[in-house]
């Protein structure tokens, strides 16, 4: 039987201190394959530098983790190659110059550069260029976005995108290297609450199409694996599967970048 494609998401007492402080501390998560992990708290509570801690970005100062087997920090390396970001403001932005075509393509390019086999990268121009609108395709498809709808179709630059599309462009930029582990900051952020049960409706039919997603949030829905960042007095965060944590707050995602350092 083959083994699911989605990475497991496990962690005990996690944390990591930047130079004013704690970012979060004393995290606990046991999450399966393809599950859908919400990190829920107010802008400021330490979520991001979470989402960016279990996806080998910024390196914990206490604690373990493992993604896909592979424990952290130990091999922060080599959960970056499996786990791909989604928008993260500050760290992977969508450029607003930039039409949505052009962003594929690039995406497409970088993926085949630094993800192919030789023999792959010999392939003639043609299969090679086929190859990559296949990967596009898919992405899209995955993401719920199709070109064809937006004002300019793919020469839509990202400027002119409402949020939710441009929340699916990222989403499927990052789907493109079919990783094991999705992250995604900020999903209901200025969003209306139609727009962000579409929002979940999509990061749910990602998991259940097998890979793991990690998706900060104001407020997580209630079938989502739960990890809370909003604790005050460190008595604990509750998950949809038990687990419990304590946090503190965040200081800044520059401040524990600089302090732990940046992947």
């Amino acid at each position: 039987m083959d083994s699911p494609h989605g990475a497991s998401v496990t962690a005990e007492d996690f944390g990591l201190k930047g130079p004013r402080g704690w970012a979060f501390r004393g995290m606990g998560i046991d999450a399966g394959p393809g599950s859908l992990v919400a990190i829920e708290g107010p802008s400021g509570s330490g979520r991001t530098c979470l989402l960016l801690a279990l996806t080998g970005r910024m390196r914990p100062t206490e604690g373990h983790a493992k993604v896909g087997g592979l424990r952290l920090p130990r091999k922060m390396a080599a959960v970056r190659r499996i786990a791909a970001l989604g928008p993260v403001p500050g760290v992977n932005e969508l450029d607003p110059a930039f039409t949505v075509a052009e962003h594929l393509r690039e995406r497409a390019l970088l993926q085949r550069r630094f993800d192919s086999s030789l023999r792959a990268l010999l392939r003639p121009r043609a299969e090679r260029i086929a190859t990559a609108q296949g990967r596009i395709d898919a992405a899209l498809d995955a993401a719920g976005l199709d070109p064809a709808t937006l004002p300019k179709a793919e020469r839509t630059s990202v400027r002119d995108l409402e949020r939710l599309e441009a929340l699916r462009l990222s989403i499927a930029l990052a789907l493109i290297g079919n990783p094991r582990l999705l992250a995604v900051d900020d999903t209901d952020l200025k969003l209306s609450d139609a727009e962000r049960a579409e929002a979940w409706d999509l990061l749910r039919s990602v998991a259940d199409n097998g890979t793991t997603v990690l998706a900060v949030c104001s407020q997580a829905p209630e079938d989502a694996i739960t990890l809370r960042t909003d604790s005050t007095d460190g008595a604990g965060v509750s998950s949809a599967d038990g687990t419990t944590g304590e946090t503190t707050t965040e200081e800044g995602t520059a401040d524990a970048f600089a302090e732990t350092g940046r992947a």
